[in-house]
C-alpha cells in the first residue's frame, strides 16, 4: 500500500470506563481506556478498515464537513 494521507473527523465521548471513538466519514468505531489509547485505536482501525475495504468509499479531502453543536430543547 502506499503512503496516502487520509484525513478524518472523529468524536470522542465518554462512557464508563472508556472513551469511545467513532469516524464521521466512514462508520469506523473504537474504544479505549484513555483519551490517548482510543485515538490510537481508532487510528490502528482506520488502516485495517483501508486495508480491507480500499479507500474508493472513502470522501476526498475536498468534501470538508464541518460539526457546530447545537441544542434542542423540548
Amino acid at each position: 500500500m502506499s503512503d496516502k494521507i487520509y484525513k478524518f473527523s472523529l468524536g470522542i465521548r465518554k462512557e464508563e470506563d472508556f472513551y469511545i471513538a467513532k469516524c464521521f466519514e466512514i462508520d469506523v468505531v473504537s474504544q479505549g481506556k484513555s483519551v490517548e489509547e482510543a485515538l490510537a485505536n481508532i487510528k490502528e482501525a482506520l488502516i485495517l478498515y483501508i486495508e480491507s475495504f480500499g479507500d474508493e468509499d472513502i470522501p476526498s479531502a475536498r468534501d470538508e464537513t464541518f460539526f457546530t453543536p447545537i441544542e434542542v430543547h423540548t
